[in-house]
């Protein structure tokens, strides 16, 4: 079996989420089921880069890990696109007998078995910006999978009031996930430098929200890798 790989890079830093700052390779899997209108990822979505897309099997990808990695076990995170598209129980379960851990980011739209051997899983539904409807259905599916992962967390990106509305009604919801909220990147050609001084008061912005409301459960972080590198892919 094969799995389409958009790219394979690192080892870096983790930009946002539960994991932020933690030495990390990233394995972008290629295909999505979503188009989001503000997608940073489109290189990894778009079906028309699909000939981009790298065919590997699990040996393949663990093998270009541990180069990368110089074969000291990391975390590795699987995004996309929707990683969950695809079959990465077999990876996972081939790094964990070297010692790796890893991380799942999805929107919460395809429910697999193997979530259930994640490290950490981030489910991230997308907000109204987006133009894409969650189906909580689908997204319930995939915590019942996940039923013996390491950590479940929930992580919402907010660009204006009504994606913060909705990241309270969700938030209320699911109150024994740990919540992690940032701030929206316009900003998605990997060819222009991103406004450090907007993406700073779109964080501002995020911050006087939550602490004026005295909502006080979730955790405000900045998207760190696009402070550091901008769009710039592959860090």
């Amino acid at each position: 079996m094969t799995l389409s790989i958009s790219e394979i890079f690192g080892p870096t830093i983790q930009g946002e989420g539960a994991l932020i700052g933690e030495p990390t390779v990233f394995v972008r899997a290629g295909g999505c089921d979503y188009r989001c209108l503000w997608c940073d990822s489109l290189h990894a979505v778009d079906s028309a880069h699909r000939h981009d897309w790298a065919k590997m099997t699990s040996a393949d990808i663990f093998a270009q890990i541990q180069q990368l990695s110089g074969k000291r076990p990391l975390t590795v995170s699987i995004s996309g696109g929707n990683p969950a598209i695809q079959d990465f129980g077999p990876l996972i379960e081939l790094g964990h007998k070297h010692g790796y851990r890893f991380a799942l980011e999805t929107q919460g739209s395809v429910a697999k078995p193997w979530f259930a051997a994640l490290d950490t899983l981030v489910l991230s539904p997308k907000p109204p910006s987006s133009g894409q409807d969650t189906d909580w259905s689908k997204f319930d599916a995939c915590l019942e999978q996940a039923r013996g992962c390491g950590q479940i967390a929930l992580k919402i990106v907010v660009f204006d009031d009504t994606d913060y509305r909705w990241a309270k009604e969700t938030a209320q919801h699911y109150p024994d996930l740990p919540l992690y909220l940032q701030p929206g990147n316009p900003e998605v050609d990997p060819e222009m430098p991103v406004d450090l001084q907007q993406a700073t008061d779109r964080l501002l912005w995020l911050i006087e929200k939550v602490t004026g409301d005295g909502w006080f459960t979730p955790r405000v972080l900045p998207q760190l890798h696009v402070l550091v590198w901008g769009n710039k892919r592959g860090v």
